[in-house]
């Protein structure tokens, strides 16, 4: 069979833009379809609006500690309209590296269209039909919206079109604890909203608790307010949308913001025409991100796994030397980190202490170390927040951060955890001063302290000590 194309990358978010990048870069012809706007969720509604969102935030929230350190500041004049031109400026410069056109430059064959699996080795895409030994499904995934009475009757929001507003809501209710309610609500509060979140369970579930109480106590000192219940119905119109929940009284706000979690982007690829195996979350892969057609891959939010951006890049580059190269990649998640935007900042690399303990039990050692002993934190009374690292012997399984740029720190512990460093090589290092990195270092030491100043360490200074005295 004579292909068109050497590999058909469907999807130019994050993940499908490095397989395709880096497939075209060594050389093979490469279709790269994207049917909406490239850079996908990340460029356009999550990543870069949030954070630019976020960082005009904490601008306003250091406005309103009005003295501090001797200096007085005035209160912060939000003009949201600023705001809002600020995030999509952040946008339109990230865009480029994104776009159309580097793409092409690179050597790929763009198409703007749809596309559908039509066999095993093609894809329908506008009226062409194209071929190709390998085929990358790359097409991310959408807000989940639950099945509540009413959702479909209300005008609501979720992170695909909360970065268009073009009022600052007066009262934003946030369905969902996650990390996108979490780093909205805690942005809008400091921008002058009233908010609500209402979460059934505890908020961020899937990080360390008590890193997590920090944040949820900095919230609430802030204003930020917590329901504990499940959202059962909304109704309403917009400016004035009334929430009911289960077990709680209902919540009335200007505004609804749905961020409950996300939901893969397969219905009509043509995934079952062909016989790509799909499960509740997403397609599925084996740990070379293969679906059930060997020589269809899928990588990114589309198929059921870690759902960050960086993910999607790591998956995307491995999939490119696959194919470029023939070289098996596997996944390796025994260092995945991620990092929830608040302030303070949590972050998580490699195993929690709960994980940890199920999966190890009594064989693990956790060393804390607060930011309150770190002298870099102590100089900007930024003293909030430690490090918790979870060590099995000497080896670093995981580490838990909440505290000022907390997902600065994990670059060294991510070394360590795959064994391109040692702990004793980060604990002895030298690390300029003063830094919050000096966290990290004590960390890694205090797991070799006791073996440091140990028996056989004190009896070899105390005998060459003795000897000194007597020559």
């Amino acid at each position: 069979m004579e292909y068109s194309h050497d590999v058909i990358v469907i999807g130019g978010g994050a993940a499908g833009l490095t397989a395709a990048g880096g497939c075209a870069l060594f050389g093979l012809k490469v279709a790269l379809i994207e049917a909406h706007e490239m850079g996908g969720e990340c460029l356009n509604n999550g990543c870069v609006p949030s954070k630019a969102l976020i960082t005009a935030a904490k601008r306003a929230g250091e406005a309103r500690e009005e003295r501090r350190f001797g200096v007085t500041l005035a209160a912060p004049q939000v003009e949201w309209a600023g705001v809002h031109r600020h995030i999509h400026d952040a946008i339109a410069e990230i865009a480029p590296h994104d776009s159309q056109e580097r793409f092409e430059e690179m050597g790929c064959e763009v198409l703007r269209e749809r596309a559908v699996l039509t066999g095993p080795n093609s894809a329908q895409v506008g009226g062409r039909t194209l071929t190709a030994p390998r085929i990358v499904l790359a097409t991310g995934s959408r807000p989940f919206v639950p099945p509540i009475d009413g959702i479909e009757t209300v005008p609501y929001l979720t992170n695909e079109n909360l970065f268009d507003l073009d009022i600052l809501p007066d009262h934003l209710v946030v369905i969902g604890g996650g990390v996108i309610g979490m780093e909205m609500a805690q942005s809008f509060r400091r921008l002058g909203s009233r908010v609500t979140i209402i979460e059934p369970d505890r908020p961020m579930g899937r990080d360390d608790e008590g890193n997590v109480a920090v944040v949820v106590d900095t919230m609430k000192a802030e204003g930020v307010r917590f329901v504990q219940g499940k959202a059962k119905a909304v109704s309403g119109t917009a400016g004035a949308i009334l929430v009911e929940i289960d077990g709680a009284q209902s919540v009335e706000g200007s505004h609804l913001l749905v961020a409950v979690g996300r939901k893969a982007n397969i219905d009509g690829l043509g995934l079952d025409a062909v016989g790509v195996e799909t499960g509740k979350n997403g397609i599925v892969v084996d740990d070379r991100r293969r679906t059930s057609i060997k020589h269809i891959y899928a990588i990114g939010d589309c198929r059921d796994g870690p759902r960050l951006t960086h993910v999607s890049g790591y998956e995307g580059s491995n999939v490119a030397l696959e194919i470029t190269l023939g070289v098996p990649t596997k996944v390796d998640w025994s260092a995945l980190p991620w990092c929830t935007y608040t302030s303070p900042e949590v972050a998580q690399i490699g195993l929690t202490e709960a994980d940890a303990r199920k999966t190890h039990g009594d064989a693990i050692k956790i060393i804390t170390e607060g930011f309150d002993h770190n002298e870099r934190a102590i100089a900007e009374g930024q003293t909030k927040g430690r490090m918790k690292v979870i060590f099995k012997g000497k080896k670093v399984i995981g580490a838990s951060i909440v505290g000022k740029n907390a997902g600065d720190l994990l670059l060294p512990l991510s070394q360590t955890i795959t064994g391109k460093s040692s702990t004793f090589a980060l604990g002895s290092a030298v690390i300029a001063y003063p830094t919050r990195s000096e966290i990290t270092k004590a960390a890694a030491f205090a797991a070799w302290e006791p073996t440091v100043f140990g028996k056989i360490p004190k009896a070899w200074a105390g005998l060459l000590a003795g000897m000194r005295r007597r020559f």
